[in-house]
């Protein structure tokens, strides 16, 4: 099913309905657009609760700059931004309540001859330069340093990065900043920056396709899209100078530290986090929706899947290895959605 929606979400309309079978009434399913990072857990949420309800989701796998605009101009019923926001962004774009719906891993992928997933290890400081384009092939002394017995070629690096406003992009340039003062005063953190050297591809999808595709590639996706592309990826140094996996596990471990009870409006990143079996590129990935909707039927179909994406999707998730939010924080989370209400000014419910 996954390449099947790989390859519609390449067409140029990037639109996918995802449904078992036609809706009876198609104005019944629920609207949103945004985030790539998430698009594999929410299709593998939507198609089993297409099968339960009868009710699809159409949800256009964007980036996390297209979901907040559309959440903004109110042509969806919800957004997805990998990107939280801050309170007054939230204000700027017209009342909006946010919340996290999952967590994930951000993770270099490559495409070498003879190198096998994990058998790579990086560590910030030389992604950094990588991506500076300051480490040019893949026999550099900074790399052997880190692999002295890996047999690395001379093949010149070619690195691959988004072109579309990206929240795997924040997060990502968001890790380097923190461990590279280099790239954190010549590039910076953004959903979209400067690169100063490679190649850009259109969300986690086209990064994907790219380094798949071309030898001596590096390039960052979520984990998700290297599982299901059989990407080969790279063990990362942490912050507490451990190699470690890309694994639903490592993820959890850095959101261990995660305080959203005292997040202002969950707005928190998980980046660069401490523990000695913490991945260092975790990221929460977010939902955005108007507290004032002109729709309540939409709106409110729209909560009632993710309530039961809450109750009943951590399984799933487990399986393309993202971390399903800890029960304490969906608690706190369906508590913020009495702040939703339609034109008659009531809460709309949902759940």
């Amino acid at each position: 099913m996954y390449h099947q929606a790989a390859r519609l979400i390449r067409a140029a309309a990037i639109r996918l309905a995802i449904c078992a079978a036609p809706s009876r009434s198609q104005a019944a399913d629920i609207t949103g657009a945004g985030a790539t990072f998430p698009f594999p857990i929410y299709a593998k949420w939507a198609e089993a609760y297409k099968a339960q309800t009868g009710i699809g989701l159409n949800y256009q796998s964007i980036g996390s700059g297209g979901g907040i605009k559309q959440i903004t101009a109110r042509t969806v019923a919800f957004g997805a931004s990998d990107v939280p926001l801050t309170a007054k962004e939230l204000a700027d774009g017209g009342n909006l309540l946010q919340w996290p719906m999952v967590m994930g891993g951000i993770v270099p992928v490559v495409h070498l001859d003879g190198i096998n997933s994990n058998e790579l290890t990086l560590d910030g400081p030389t992604l950094a330069k990588i991506f500076l384009g300051e480490v040019k092939s893949w026999d550099a002394p900074e790399l052997k340093t880190l692999n002295p017995n890996a047999k690395l070629p001379s093949t010149p690096i070619l690195v691959v990065h988004r072109s579309d406003g990206s929240g795997t992009t924040f997060n990502y340039t968001n890790y380097l900043s923190k461990v590279s003062p280099d790239w954190k005063s010549k590039v910076g953190s953004s959903t979209a920056v400067e690169w100063p050297v490679g190649v850009g591809a259109k969300g986690n999808e086209g990064v994907a396709n790219n380094v798949a595709q071309t030898k001596g590639a590096i390039g960052y996706v979520e984990t998700a899209y290297a599982k299901q592309n059989k990407l080969t990826t790279t063990k990362m140094v942490n912050k507490d100078g451990k190699a470690v996996e890309a694994t639903g596990a490592a993820v959890q471990a850095a959101a261990a530290n995660a305080d959203w009870a005292k997040s202002d409006g969950f707005y928190l990143i998980i980046t660069d986090q401490p523990g000695p079996a913490a991945w260092p590129i975790s990221a929460s990935t977010f939902i955005l929706m108007p507290k004032e909707v002109k729709d309540a039927t939409a709106a409110g179909e729209a909560l009632k899947f993710f309530a039961w994406a809450y109750k009943n999707g951590d399984k799933a998730a487990e399986e393309l290895d993202y971390v399903p939010m800890p029960a304490n924080v969906k608690d706190l989370v369906m508590k913020t959605w009495s702040q939703i209400k339609g034109p008659d000014g009531k809460p709309i419910g949902g759940m």
